[in-house]
């Protein structure tokens, strides 16, 4: 297992993650299998999705928002974000992504992103490559 560190800068971000598993891949010098990425955290999670156009970060983002406001008036949870984790619900704790040929099977437009929604924080996910 690998573990990689990051520190986020506001309270909801989309932190593209791909090139650290790619390389994190490369140096294991996995051929065929599985790469696992997973969150341990609550508040955050792990989601693949578009990675040409920054705009559709920024909208789910914003619609994340709109679902799961900051403020709800029957929010119980003491800390006061709720909102962050029913985010973190939403997106998940981790995605698994085919290896072949000591490559990521991703789409085209497909990245893997590291998904703030409590931040700024010092954030930790890992990689777990799995031969296959």
């Amino acid at each position: 297992m690998r573990s990689f560190n990051l520190a986020t800068n506001r309270r909801d971000e989309m932190i593209d993650i791909t090139q650290e598993v790619r390389q994190a891949v490369q140096e294991a010098g996995l051929a065929s299998g599985l790469a696992v990425v997973y969150c341990p955290h609550t508040t955050a999670g792990i989601t693949i999705q578009e990675n040409a156009d920054p705009d559709v970060r920024h909208d789910l983002l914003m619609r994340l928002d709109e679902v799961y406001p900051w403020d709800h008036p029957r929010y119980r949870h003491a800390e006061g974000n709720t909102a962050s984790h029913l985010k973190a619900l939403t997106t998940g704790s981790s995605q698994t992504v085919l290896v072949e040929d000591g490559r990521l099977v991703l789409g085209t437009w497909q990245g893997i992103y590291f998904c703030e929604f409590d931040g700024p924080r010092r954030r930790t996910w890992h990689v777990k490559l799995l031969q296959g």
